[in-house]
């Protein structure tokens, strides 16, 4: 099924793709998704929270029924990032799964009700999931939508597959370098070969500790913009003059932690750079600085620096702090995993490699990916890196887009969970028709 009728229009299937740093949600054969909201959210859990303050206040909470807490839940960036005393920021998400229930329904609760404006019962739902999922997360997640949701038809489907649709492919490599992970994914005719998939910690959250530690080593104070009242214009390298706004509320360490995260974060997208060629710090040391100022006023230029982080990703050698660690740089995860795989398919892999994830817009990334993994290709195969050139969106939401363009297949739609098979044989029937 499509979807149900509505008001004499047919209402379309939803997709809903969980990252660990945004979800993105829309409808099925769309070209990009109406929302792509924070993974992260705020928590206030004090227990004398009054009433009328819930009342009045409900356009920017949920109020939670199971517990005697009445904790209060702020969704989205524009809420989440005002200073409350006593907010903790928190998410569901933990290495790609889902670890608390609780806190996931309150996204799928504000998508439907604050995003779509649409009752749950009304659209069938296609959500991605992360390729090492394991079976009970998933049969949780099926009774979930259909238990507390009611949805009319339900699909999980592998980002990884959802990715190599994305692209045209029903075999490939899928290279998906975000938030918390690294991860190389070998797809084949639409499965996930699950022996073959190896992931490492270096990724988005190991480059923003990494330039934290740079910012301290330089002294470089980072002071988030919601404490700024004004700031005046200073010469470069010199010390900010800033005035921090009056009568902030004392925040928690995890809400002041996100905040000065996302200046670290537009830090490494204005400035870091992956070194396409041999890592020289000679020859790097003759690039052209780039500047960028501080929400404080604080500004320099950089050099050297904004190479070396990067490095990290590739080779972690020369990572100060993780000496005799194994986690594995971005073209070993590649090559490890393809060794993996039978060696009947691996051309066919050398020949799909795909490339997704917010880490691949780092300028350069793709060009010493390609570079060192020719050098580790046998001759007899032919390697091709698939990447959307320099789309943001479209690399940051490639599964999104593989659930759009799978959720509004004609030959898709008898491959739903419907209401009644699920209803006959329970929340197992998931493993048997969500490959």
């Amino acid at each position: 099924m499509s979807g149900g009728v509505y008001g004499g229009d047919e209402v379309g299937a939803l997709v809903i793709d969980v990252g660990a740093h945004t979800i993105r949600a829309g409808y099925a054969g769309e070209d990009c998704p109406k929302y792509d909201i924070p993974t992260h959210l705020g928590v206030f859990g004090a227990e004398d929270i009054k009433s009328d303050e819930m009342e009045t206040d409900q356009h920017t909470e949920d109020k939670n029924p199971k517990g005697p807490d009445n904790r209060k839940f702020y969704i989205d960036t524009n809420m989440m990032t005002v200073p409350r005393e006593g907010v903790e920021i928190q998410t569901p998400i933990k290495d790609g799964m889902i670890e608390d229930w609780d806190l996931f329904e309150k996204f799928i609760d504000f998508i439907y009700k604050k995003e779509f404006k649409s009752d749950s019962s009304l659209h069938p739902l296609l959500m991605s999931e992360a390729s090492w999922n394991v079976r009970a997360k998933r049969e949780k997640l099926t009774e979930v939508m259909f238990e507390t949701y009611n949805v009319p038809a339900f699909f999980v489907c592998k980002n990884a597959v959802l990715t190599a649709f994305a692209n045209g492919r029903s075999n490939g490599l899928v290279i998906d370098s975000g938030a918390t992970q690294t991860s190389a994914v070998p797809v084949h005719d639409g499965y996930v070969l699950q022996q073959a998939i190896v992931k490492s910690p270096l990724a988005g959250d190991f480059i923003t500790a990494q330039c934290r530690q740079l910012l301290e080593q330089h002294n470089i104070e980072v002071v988030p913009p919601y404490m700024i009242a004004t700031k005046e214009a200073v010469k470069e390298g010199a010390s900010p003059v800033y005035t921090k706004k009056a009568n902030l509320p004392p925040v928690t360490k995890s809400f002041q932690r996100y905040m000065a995260n996302e200046v670290i974060r537009d830090f490494q997208k204005s400035v870091l750079q992956v070194c396409d060629g041999v890592y020289d710090e000679g020859i790097l040391n003759s690039i052209p600085l780039v500047s960028y100022e501080f929400p404080n006023g604080y500004n320099n230029s950089y050099g050297l620096e904004r190479f070396r982080i990067c490095e990290g990703l590739f080779d972690p050698s020369n990572v100060k702090g993780i000496e005799g660690s194994t986690a594995m740089g971005v073209t070993q995860v590649v090559t490890t995993s393809v060794g993996m795989t039978d060696i009947d398919i691996r051309a066919g892999l050398f020949n799909s490699v795909i490339v997704t994830g917010g880490n691949t817009l780092l300028s350069g990334f793709v060009e010493r990916l390609n570079r060192e993994l020719l050098s580790k290709t046998p001759p007899s195969m032919r390697l091709k890196l698939i990447s959307n050139g320099n789309s943001t969106f479209e690399k940051r939401c490639n599964s999104w887009i593989g659930g759009s363009i799978l959720g509004s297949l004609g030959s898709f739609q008898q491959m739903w969970i419907s209401r009644k098979e699920y209803d006959e044989q329970g929340k197992g029937c998931v493993e048997r028709k969500c490959p």
